[in-house]
């Protein structure tokens, strides 16, 4: 049947309707999202992409920069900064200790507020709570505690006839005691870790139950395996939040004894706000994005053999 002119002409208006109105529907999408998005670009892609820029140049405010090319780089990879390649391996220690160390200790602190017992609700605030105290403040406070001659936490374990310890002013147990201060921000983990554990159907446990599982095997046959998604999220935060630490070790410990804490972003910091070396901070802050663009790639391609999504058997 052949479509007459008229009938044409209205199917022809009605396209150059719809099409008008999905264009005032994205115009005003974007309207209303112009805020998020000219934020984003100026005060996220915008210093970014000049980061890139100066990483290639000599730059100290006080002249203009000058184009140096791979010069910061080399001058970075080639051990000619003394401090650089102390900082790269402090940070990689206190990662690779910090991460598991706050996994494991925030999703054991979950299982427990999960449980249904008495005053949970005041005890998940209070885990919560050390996250609303701002970074700098619960480090000056972490310091008067920890200080070897008269800090209290000292105090306590001699009054205990415990052996005490230098925390803060070793280069053994530095790191290892930035390590035990950063469990106390572990708020954010715990919440979505009691999030995660909250989802896990009740008739898996009452099914294992059944077959006569004991509370370990529910842990390692129910729990971890339903958490996999929830573990793999956390684990990727904390590896780029813990690349990222600076507030403690500028706080606390200035970087010392003997750069023992002289983490990577308060080398980048210092030489470009104390030394006025630009050009070498942002060719530091530029690898720090790849190193941690690398460790996600990492962990994005292991996630398929180690993360467990419900329903993923019936998609394959």
């Amino acid at each position: 049947m052949e479509i007459g002119v008229e009938q044409k002409e209205i199917i022809t208006e009605s396209k150059k309707m719809v099409k008008k109105r999905v264009y005032r529907e994205l115009i005003s999408g974007l309207l209303f999202a112009s805020p998020v998005l000219l934020g984003f670009l100026i005060f996220v892609i915008g210093p970014v992409l000049y980061t890139v820029y100066l990483s290639f140049t000599k730059y100290n405010i006080v002249s203009a920069p000058q184009f140096v090319g791979f010069d910061n780089y080399i001058h970075l990879l080639s051990g000619k900064d003394a401090f650089y390649y102390p900082a790269v391996k402090a940070t990689f220690y206190y990662v690779m200790l910090s991460v598991p160390a706050g996994i494991i200790f925030s999703f054991f602190i979950a299982i427990l507020l999960n449980m249904k017992i008495r005053g949970r609700t005041i005890f998940r605030a209070i885990f919560y709570l050390p996250v609303i105290i701002p970074l700098a403040a619960s480090s000056i406070i972490w310091l008067w505690l920890l200080q070897p001659n008269f800090g209290i936490v000292n105090y306590l374990l001699e009054t205990f006839h415990l052996p005490t310890s230098l925390w803060l002013s070793s280069d053994a147990t530095v790191i290892p005691t930035l390590i035990l201060i950063s469990l106390w921000t572990t708020g954010n983990m715990i919440v979505i870790f009691l999030a995660g554990l909250q989802n896990i159907p009740s008739h898996l446990y009452e099914a294992f139950e059944v077959d006569g599982g004991n509370s370990f095997q529910k842990l390692f046959y129910i729990t971890v395996p339903m958490s996999s998604s929830i573990i793999f999220f956390n684990t990727v935060i904390g590896f780029i939040n813990a690349f990222q630490t600076f507030v403690q070790p500028y706080v606390m410990t200035q970087g010392g004894p003997n750069k023992a804490s002289y983490l990577y972003v308060l080398y980048l910091f210092r030489e470009g706000f104390q030394f006025s070396n630009f050009g070498t901070s942002s060719a530091s802050a530029v690898m720090l994005f790849i190193i941690i663009l690398l460790f996600t790639w990492i962990f994005f391609k292991f996630s398929k053999s180690l993360v467990y999504y419900e329903g993923q058997e019936d998609r394959k």
